[in-house]
């Protein structure tokens, strides 16, 4: 059996966890837990919110497990810390992986991750700890994410990609094989990549201007 779970945050990506946990998965949630100086309501979903400084009070990691539930704010070193202030305290971190996700790479799958529908993982992958890749990705043959990375959806990483710790890689963006990705870089959304990327990279995809012509000039819409 599984230990109860308790999740880190308040927000949409809890609520999110909440759901993915409770519907998706066997898990019991038992509680929220944030900073002190955020608690603003003594429930979430309709369970008990506890100050982080006293989670191991309240839930002891002996007997909990905890879920770090936040998104790529300040280039995910905000979740980093608290994944590791976690570890400090001695709980085990739990991961979520989609039922309608496809995993191929024999379970090389870091804690504390959050794998959504529709990622296709292809064997040979090596996902490190405290990754998110959010729905409809594709993660190709030898590639490896290394720890506290945040992949948007529909992105495609080619085979034997290396992409570094703390990494941002925005929707529908396109990573040639074979090439490492530095770490702390942010990969903008619809970015092409076609070569190594230097570490604090920042790559932005370009937008699509408006045309001149007005929309009511257009007669076969």
């Amino acid at each position: 059996m599984t230990a109860p779970l308790v999740i880190f945050g308040a927000g949409d990506i809890a609520q999110l966890a909440h759901h993915c946990f409770t519907r998706q998965s066997s898990r019991q949630v038992v509680a929220f837990t944030v900073d002190r100086q955020y608690l603003d309501a003594p429930t979430f979903n309709e369970l008990p919110v506890v100050a982080f400084e006293e989670l191991a009070q309240r839930y002891p990691p002996a007997q909990h497990e905890l879920f770090i539930a936040l998104s790529y704010s300040k280039l995910n070193q905000l979740r980093k810390e608290k994944y590791l202030a976690a570890k400090a305290m001695g709980y085990r971190l739990a991961s979520f992986i989609s039922p309608r996700a496809t995993v191929l790479n024999d379970g090389r799958i870091g804690d504390n991750c959050f794998i959504f529908e529709d990622n296709t993982i292809q064997p040979f992958v090596t996902i490190g700890n405290n990754v998110t890749l959010w729905s409809g990705n594709h993660i190709g043959h030898h590639s490896t994410i290394k720890d506290h990375c945040f992949i948007a959806s529909h992105v495609v990483v080619s085979g034997g990609v290396e992409i570094g710790e703390c990494t941002f890689v925005g929707v529908n963006a396109t990573l040639r094989d074979h090439i490492k990705i530095g770490e702390r870089c942010v990969i903008g959304a619809g970015a092409l990549l076609l070569d190594d990327a230097a570490p604090e990279g920042v790559y932005i995809g370009a937008a699509t201007e408006r045309s001149k012509v007005p929309s009511s000039r257009l007669r076969r819409i």
